[in-house]
């Protein structure tokens, strides 16, 4: 697929032996938001990012929801047409519920050039950014990389890790892992215009996505289609899933897809942000700190709020030279707030046969039950302040 943007920022690379205020790991929404608001404040930060391009591969679907587009400047040419309309499907797809907001509800952004324009703002405030260099590990103190140029050791005030769910650097500074974790694919192509307004359509159905929804969100630009559950309960694996979703899915053109396809895939921490995020030496942002709706896998807007938060603690940190500000930046407080998203996110977990999703639909065709999903989806809540 051909997509258009900024060209890169400019890349640093790292000699052997290089030290600075604060690493940070991974070049994702919430490493670039977190290194930027650093830098901005005069430190000095050095952000390595295994891949070598931040146009490919991409991992998030790119929904932003109303909260995020009102509180962050975000390029308006990286986000699609805003979407107000959605659609609720039980399996077989008979009587969907449709919802409709009088507001924009989502924009779904165009990553790639999306990730590029930010790289360009960290690089500005003074980020030196370096692609294609993998954080390996730590020793004595001292962060180990891989670049192009071989190894090199980097000694940090502060490593903050924003390397994903899977984190490596939560690992190295013992702090908290994902544990309760999903698994998506997604195909991702362009449509033709059509007359029907721009629409996310969701499908709950346990035999496509166990625990969770496939999904086809289609702005008029661009459709996404995926699906993700619980990699323990796909009989044939996640792609085949994907492909009989595919096949039927709802909210597509009738002239079928392109040749030209995108296909992205990754593991979606839904446990709630973790308990301990940070140490004397660090913290973690984004999906390595469990920093995703446990209900809606939503991950954007919490990954750019806790950046923010992170990058106020380590400011602290820096400017008095005590680390007693990284005890206030707890997740366990965090994660109090969260109590009634992991409660339905468990209830959502049981819902293992297509039975007992078409009986969950019988409440949802209420009234009661359409409210409650317009508080779900349309609602103003969002990350909760420490």
């Amino acid at each position: 697929m051909t997509r258009t943007g900024r060209t890169g920022p400019a890349v640093g690379r790292v000699g052997p032996e290089l030290t600075t205020e604060v690493l940070v790991v991974g070049a994702g929404l919430a490493g670039l938001h977190a290194a930027t608001l650093l830098a901005r404040q005069g430190h000095d930060v050095l952000l390595v990012e295994r891949r070598a391009t931040l146009t490919a591969p991409i991992r998030t679907t790119g929904i932003f929801v109303r909260r995020t587009l009102d509180d962050f400047a975000l390029p308006a040419e990286c986000l699609g047409p805003p979407i107000r309309r959605m659609v609720l499907y039980p399996p077989g797809l008979r009587r969907p519920v449709s919802l409709v907001s009088t507001r924009d509800e989502y924009r779904v952004a165009d990553m790639g050039p999306l990730y590029v324009a930010a790289a360009h703002g960290a690089v500005d405030a003074g980020v030196r950014l370096a692609l294609g260099t993998r954080y390996v590990g730590r020793r004595d103190g001292c962060s180990l990389l891989a670049g192009p140029d071989g190894p090199a050791g980097v000694r940090a005030r502060y490593v903050v890790g924003a390397d994903g769910a899977r984190s490596r650097v939560a690992r190295d500074l013992g702090l908290d892992r994902n544990h309760h974790l999903l698994v998506g694919a997604e195909e991702v192509f362009e449509i033709p215009a059509g007359d029907e307004p721009p629409t996310f359509h969701c499908v709950l159905d346990p035999s496509l996505a166990p625990g969770y929804l496939a999904w086809v969100v289609n702005d008029g630009r661009h459709a996404h289609v995926g699906v993700a559950g619980y990699p323990d309960r796909y009989r044939d694996g996640l792609r085949r899933a994907l492909q009989r979703f595919a096949a039927s899915a709802p909210g597509l053109p009738v002239t079928g897809r392109p040749d030209e396809i995108e296909r992205r895939g990754g593991p979606i921490p839904v446990g709630g942000v973790l308990r301990r995020i940070g140490c004397p030496d660090g913290l973690l942002v984004g999906d390595a700190a469990g920093a995703v709706s446990p209900l809606t896998a939503g991950g954007l807007d919490p990954c750019l709020r806790l950046s923010g938060i992170a990058a106020t603690v380590l400011d602290e940190a820096l400017r008095t030279g005590r680390p007693d500000p990284l005890a206030h930046y707890d997740g366990a407080a965090l994660r109090a707030r969260f109590r009634g998203r992991l409660t339905l996110r468990r209830a959502l977990a049981q819902v293992r046969t297509p039975a007992a999703a078409s009986a969950a639909f019988t409440l949802l065709r209420t009234p009661p039950g359409r409210a409650a999903a317009r508080r779900i989806l349309f609602g103003d809540g969002s990350f909760p302040a420490p």
